[in-house]
């Protein structure tokens, strides 16, 4: 059978394009046939398997007059490419000898398949029981030599599984803007050359679900393998190969006493440059060798701990590591990370609750700890609270690993020596994650005792207390040269350390001394327009003042009897101050203001704001401003559902100790005033946008802290040519579902709005995306962006240049400037930096938008997943910087672009408080902010 009768579909990417080439080259042997296709067929159903990406058809056997074996092969079948990897292999390694026997050909390949991922069992048979021998047949791998390759075949093959197209450098730079000299938290990570990493699967039989179990079980073969390994339960790295390719081991189960054997397959060999998954793992493992402790995904040192006695809280420094394949090589990444704790228990809050509110003491406690993490110092782990059991206590039983029913007091004792006091407090009930469950064998839940959990984190009251956060800020809002120097500290600890440096050597890898040096650039400052004049950009990118003394674009006039206030008796001064000056601020603004509607509640009740809201309202109420005495979320949460689900009425509530203070009332007046405008339709600044029939979007999700409600898809979308008014829309949906369906509705709604107002349809959409993690790029990309493309069907020969942008805010990369007295200070807003530190296989920069006084800024992560219009890079990078211009909800740039922003807001407000739809009347205007 020639090639040309080998029907071959290859999949993307290196490795299909491989098998194609060794199927190609593979040499032809003398044989038979095997009938028909048809009966072939019938007789060999089709196989298919993952991520199917090669196909032969044909039953016809391979012959060649230099080959001295046969191979009747399948008459249809598809496999994946790792299969296909399988087959060759066979074929080229097995060594077919005069009068060998089926079982022991059977035996050589049956090793040889185990290299390969995803060979299917029935294939794999057929291919063996059609696999004969001739006289005076000699090995296949011989016969393949005389194809130039002399090196080992079985090897090279498995390193063409290795290739993919995600391989790819991709280099996307601009050139717009200053030069920028920076530092970086990244440290290059060098490998010693031609260094490989062996990869093995370690199966357990009997089946061990307990991971603490097979990492004992594992170490007992420390002697046979070495101590130069990886393991995490199920996958083993190795820096060299061990002699066999399936290796069988024995050890004593501790907790039965019975045998079990470890087999150890081998699967591929990896190049150093695509092992970060090992490198991350063994970075955690230097973390323990200098002594810090983790707490969740980071590592701490508690002996290092700051007290904070006069809030009750306890400060740990430590450091955040990540290793990664950037655009420059292989670096780590390291950045100071805190952890703040409360000296306070759950117990403490218990009994302060019990105290206070005996009659409602269960409801009380279920609001103020379910959904709060919690740390239990006794193992230095972080859960997750999701229920109280009331009807359980420490003297309760459980069922251990032993198979064991012991009590939670005798537990606690026998384990860490702990002796709880009150033995008749309820337990605190943490549900495992799924995967954990799966991966670990255990029990789905954890029972805590409240005694031992100390609280984490702030409350709302301590974030709103500014003495608590200024005392916090001392200990965790580092200057960019201390950070820095924290980070020579933190290398200079690895590399001293003996332990730590042979933890890395052993593997070939060496850390450098210092951080990565690069050029970055500065964007030019931005002209804000407004309605009579234009103020040119700022360094800092702050235009307060002028937003308070200059004419907005688009003023909404509040008319006399068309807006009403609400108040309380205690707070009627305040409100009659907070009218005058409303009407005194609103003067430069542009904006006129009429008399009020005056209504004075008899008290405090959510009844009464709710009825007077219903009982006063009338079709040509504009707006409603609440004072509200004290701040309770379930007061403002019953007048926004009844504003925004059935008056479709905005509202602006305002806290009376906001503007109870004389000296601050102007400035928090003019805040209000140009948040009013905004919520009735207004525009107060613009930026030039050179784009024409541009829609941008932006996207947000809320999650239910609890995870008891659905999740809340925030969607706005721009309906102008200046980016200034928008037009929102949200869905719910089930916390695990796909976001794509609810986009697709929201995409849907804003394109018929933007018809419906100008009769066309915009050109390009651009859609900012927030709340994508790195593993789910590739999702977006491959799933989620072809089913948003599909709505386009619904207009008559449209296709929009389609762009998809994920915004990435919580990074952990760090920018320095250079300056000239040779300390480091935050980049000015505006700075990008798009190489080196960037991904290596994706289109990305990041940017510093906004300025910051205090501590060391934080850049953004902008990833291109999809760029349907091949904009020029510059162009993208400064229209997201023009789009962090546009929040006006703040007069200077912010840390998203404002779609992002407005999103967020949205799905928070929904999420939070309404729970419903809001009224479509309500939907071009910012009603949210």
């Amino acid at each position: 059978m020639s090639t040309d009768d080998l029907k071959l579909t290859v999949g993307r990417g290196g490795r299909g394009a491989a098998i194609l080439k060794a199927l190609q080259s593979l040499p032809p042997y003398p044989g038979q046939t095997s009938g028909s296709v048809e009966q072939a067929s019938a007789q060999y159903p089709d196989f298919a398997s993952r991520g199917a990406g090669v196909q032969i058809a044909g039953a016809t056997a391979l012959s060649s007059p230099r080959s001295d074996v046969s191979v009747t092969s399948a008459a249809s079948f598809r496999i994946s490419r790792g299969a296909a990897i399988s087959q060759l292999i066979q074929q080229k390694s097995a060594i077919v000898a005069p009068g060998a026997s089926i079982a022991e050909m059977k035996e050589r390949t049956r090793i040889e398949s185990g290299m390969a991922r995803g060979c299917s069992e029935l294939l794999h048979a057929h291919f063996i029981e059609n696999l004969t021998t001739q006289p005076g047949a000699k090995p296949l791998k011989s016969a393949f030599q005389e194809f130039g390759d002399t090196s080992s075949l079985t090897e090279s093959l498995q390193n063409l599984s290795t290739i993919d197209s995600q391989d790819e450098v991709v280099v996307r730079q601009g050139s717009t803007g200053a030069k920028l000299s920076a530092m970086c938290n990244w440290i290059r990570l060098h490998c010693e050359e031609n260094k490989s990493v062996f990869e093995y699967e370690v199966k357990f039989e009997p089946q061990i679900e307990i991971l603490n179990l097979r990492f004992r079980l594992f170490d007992t073969l420390r002697d046979k393998i070495g101590s130069v390994k990886s393991f995490d339960g199920t996958t083993l790295w190795l820096p060299f190969r061990l002699p066999t390719e399936v290796a069988l081991y024995h050890a004593a189960n501790p907790s039965t006493g019975k045998t079990v054997t470890l087999k150890i397959l081998y699967k591929k060999k990896t190049d150093m440059d695509k092992c970060i998954q090992l490198y991350n793992v063994l970075f955690n493992r230097i973390m323990k060798v200098l002594k810090l402790a983790r707490v969740g995904k980071n590592y701490y040192a508690p002996g290092e701990s700051v007290l904070v006695p006069q809030h009750k809280l306890e400060i740990w420094p430590g450091y955040v590591t990540a290793v990664n394949y950037q655009e420059g090589g292989i670096m780590l990444c390291a950045d100071v990370s805190h952890r703040i704790l409360r000296t306070e228990t759950c117990y403490d809050i218990l009994a302060d609750l019990h105290q206070m509110h005996r009659s409602n003491f269960k409801n009380m406690a279920v609001r103020a700890l379910v959904g709060c993490i919690v740390l239990t110092r006794y193992n230095n782990k972080s859960y997750r609270i999701d229920d109280i059991i009331f009807n359980q206590n420490p003297r309760s039983t459980f069922t251990n690993y032993k198979g064991e029913e012991i009590s939670y007091v005798d537990y606690y004792f026998n384990t860490y020596g702990i002796k709880i006091k009150d033995l008749h407090q309820p337990l605190l009930l943490h549900r495992r994650k799924k995967k954990d469950v799966e991966k670990k064998g255990s029990k789905g839940f954890i029972c805590l005792i409240p005694e031992l959990s100390y609280m984490t984190g702030l409350t709302d009251d301590m974030r709103s207390d500014f003495r608590v956060m200024k005392d916090i800020a001392q200990h965790t809002r580092l200057t960019p040269t201390v950070r820095q120097a924290s980070l020579r500290a933190f290398v200079k600890n690895v590399n001293s350390n003996r332990e730590a440096c042979q933890v890395l050597a052993d593997w070939g890898l060496r850390l450098e001394d210092n951080a990565v040096a690069l050029d970055g650039r500065v964007l030019p400052p931005e002209t804000i327009f407004f309605g009579c004049r234009e103020v040119p950009g700022s360094e800092i990118a702050d235009w307060g003042r002028d937003a308070c003394r200059e004419k907005v674009i688009t003023p909404v006039d509040l008319q006399s009897g068309c807006w009403s206030i609400l108040f309380c008796p205690r707070d009627k001064y305040v409100s009659q101050k907070f009218v005058a000056m409303f009407k005194q601020v609103t003067l430069n603004m542009g904006i006129r203001v009429g008399e009020p509607q005056t209504i004075q509640l008899s008290d405090d009740k959510i009844e009464s704001y709710v009825n007077s809201l219903k009982h006063f309202y009338h079709d040509k109420l504009q707006i409603a401003v609440i004072i509200f005495p004290t701040q309770r979320d379930d007061r403002y949460a019953a007048v926004k559902r009844l504003a925004c689900v059935e008056l479709a009425l905005p509202t602006q509530c305002i806290n009376s100790r906001t503007i109870s203070q004389d000296s601050k009332l102007r400035s928090v007046t003019q805040k209000i005033a140009l948040q009013i405008n905004c919520k009735l339709g207004g525009e107060l600044w613009a930026l030039k946008i050179p784009m024409t029939g541009l829609m941008v979007c932006g996207v947000d999700v809320y999650h239910d802290p609890t995870r008891r409600g659905e999740s809340v898809v925030g969607f706005v979308a721009s309906i102008n040519q200046t980016l200034t008014k928008w037009y929102s829309h949200v869905s719910f949906q089930h916390p695990a579902d796909e976001i794509v369906h609810g986009l697709k509705m929201s995409l849907l709604e804003s394109l018929r709005h933007y018809h419906k107002l100008y009769h066309v349809l915009p050109r390009s959409i651009i859609m900012y995306r927030d709340g994508v993690s790195e593993g789910q790029l590739k999702l977006v990309e491959d799933h989620e962006l072809p089913q948003l493309a599909t709505i386009f069907h619904h207009f008559a020969s449209y296709e929009p240049k389609l762009y998809l942008i994920v915004v990435q805010k919580r990074v952990n990369t760090r920018i320095f400037a250079a300056m000239r007295s040779r300390e480091l200070g935050n980049p000015p807003p505006g700075s990008i930096i798009d190489h080196t530190i960037t991904r290596r296989c994706w289109y990305d920069f990041l940017l510093v938008s906004q300025h910051v006084r205090q501590g060391t800024v934080s850049p953004t992560h902008y990833v291109v997943v999809h760029d349907g219009g091949k904009l020029k890079v510059d162009n993208m990078q400064r229209l997201t910087y023009k789009l962090t211009h546009l929040y006006y909800n703040w007069p200077g740039t912010i840390r998203v672009p404002a779609p992002c922003q407005y999103a967020h807001k949205l799905a928070f407000l929904v999420g939070e408080s309404v729970k419903k739809h809001p009224d479509n009347k309500l939907c071009d205007r910012l009603f949210f902010l």
